[in-house]
């Protein structure tokens, strides 16, 4: 039981951490909300510049993937055998895209966005999309500058609830981006260190301080 939760309060400190990452790189973007090991971010797309869109969305994904890739092998190398450290090594990083019209809501001083839209992006995350990353753009935001996709580009057509069957576009985000990296052979101190910051993060979902997302939100 102590290795169990052990091995959770180190993957939701190692998920925060690359999701702070993955974040940073996308400046442009506001975050909305973080759900699970997910993040919902989105921008303005201003009348008349839609064309635009598909490709400040890629430049970002390819800055995200990046970003989180040399994370996850920092990550990856301190020397915490546990299954949320080991684990890390073998996370994917998925992009689901859309453009459309959204109503925006304040709650105690929190921004959340609402709408048909909104419900489609989310439902488009269950996906028949066959490889492990990638950016998955709805039909109205493809139909917006498809020509600014990189070959190849593939259709998916899942059926979803309350919108029946739907079409979407998808490029392999490692063809926008190049393969990620490497870090230079980890030194012992640095290995040292960053096993360090993952029992020194973890120690306060260990002993019931801090719940993670999960936990928290089946309560």
């Amino acid at each position: 039981m102590s290795s169990h939760r052990m091995s959770l309060a180190h993957a939701e400190v190692n998920t925060a951490r690359m999701l702070e990452k993955m974040i940073d790189a996308a400046p442009d973007f506001d975050l909305i909300e973080i759900e699970g090991d997910a993040a919902f971010l989105s921008r303005q797309a201003d009348e008349g510049d839609s064309d635009a869109a598909i490709a400040e969305i890629l430049q970002a994904a390819a800055s995200m993937h990046r970003a989180f890739h040399l994370e996850r092998q920092y990550v990856a190398a301190n020397l915490c055998p546990c299954a949320g450290c080991k684990g890390a090594a073998d996370l994917k990083l998925k992009f689901v895209a859309h453009i459309g019209d959204v109503a925006i809501q304040t709650i105690r001083e929190r921004i959340k966005l609402v709408g048909i839209d909104v419900i489609l992006v989310h439902r488009l995350l269950k996906n028949p999309v066959g490889i492990p990353e990638y950016v998955l753009l709805s039909e109205e935001l493809y139909r917006t500058g498809e020509e600014s996709l990189p070959d190849p580009v593939h259709e998916v057509s899942p059926e979803l609830e309350g919108f029946g069957t739907v079409h979407a576009y998808f490029v392999d985000v490692g063809d926008l981006d190049g393969s990620p990296p490497s870090l230079p052979a980890p030194s012992w101190p640095g290995r040292l260190g960053r096993t360090g910051a993952a029992l020194g993060l973890g120690l306060p979902y260990m002993i019931g301080l801090r719940r993670t997302r999960r936990a928290a939100s089946a309560q």
